[in-house]
């Protein structure tokens, strides 16, 4: 593991961008460290503890990050067509020989020729593919199904909304946002601050200004119910496919091949 985080050619500290990442997404989701914990536990129940792992749409590589802190001989390919957080991911694990990041889209139906391998213990995505519709989801889906190998894994913790409880969503979306009303009050950052701050840092200020050309100020993508992720996941090829954690806003779905 790399132990200096600071580029050396930019004194970026790129482990202080890598935390304030990480704190900016807890303000949305505060049960962001226990969603990644289980996860890391399903890794280890199905593919072990040295798996070859995609980080998909990876940002800053929070996943990289803590499957390496857990699974030392574990290896990373992340992969994301966001300049500005890939910047970060790259200056925060330079010199790991274990990670490797590539830069592609994944709504491009030949994304996947651009990975260093053509198959992975594990597949591993959070927060991240609620930006896209269900039709590219859908399609993407199918991809990693044969990406992923026989016996190997992969999983989604993201936004997940059941529609058939509008009063349940209410009444958990109004004692969330309180929470993050009152964390904002003591100086929490959100999402427009964080990147306002990148805009303003001289080594991710074009990267930054490339992230909004690409992608606008935010992506409109689609939330379905974790029930449509699993069967959507069983319809791709998956074998088996389930919620295996939730939250009252948020899930963790599995697929083993």
């Amino acid at each position: 593991m790399v132990e200096t985080r600071t580029g050396t050619d930019t004194g970026t500290d790129w482990r202080a961008w890598q935390d304030s990442w990480d704190r900016q997404q807890e303000w949305y989701l505060p049960d962001r460290e226990e969603r990644f914990r289980v996860m890391l536990d399903m890794v280890e129940a199905t593919v072990g503890t040295e798996p070859r792992v995609l980080d998909l749409a990876c940002g800053t590589g929070s996943i990289t990050d803590r499957l390496l802190k857990r699974f030392p001989k574990a290896t990373s390919t992340g992969v994301d067509l966001d300049p500005a957080l890939l910047t970060i991911a790259r200056g925060y694990f330079a010199g790991d020989e274990r990670v490797t990041f590539v830069t592609a889209d994944l709504k491009a139906p030949d994304w996947t020729a651009a990975l260093p391998h053509t198959s992975y213990d594990a597949v591993l995505t959070a927060t991240a593919l609620h930006w896209l519709h269900s039709e590219p989801l859908t399609a993407l889906y199918g991809r990693l199904a044969g990406l992923v190998r026989d016996g190997g894994v992969f999983m989604n913790a993201d936004r997940m909304k059941d529609e058939s409880t509008p009063r349940i969503n209410a009444a958990e979306r109004a004692h969330r946002h309180a929470g993050m009303d009152r964390a904002r009050a003591v100086g929490a950052v959100d999402w427009a601050d964080w990147w306002a701050l990148a805009a303003q840092d001289p080594v991710l200020a074009e990267p930054t200004a490339e992230r909004f050309r690409i992608y606008g100020e935010h992506a409109d993508g689609d939330i379905p119910s974790p029930d449509w992720h699993a069967r959507t996941l069983r319809e791709a090829g998956f074998e088996e496919a389930r919620a295996v954690w939730a939250s009252p806003s948020d899930a963790l779905v599995l697929a083993l091949k």
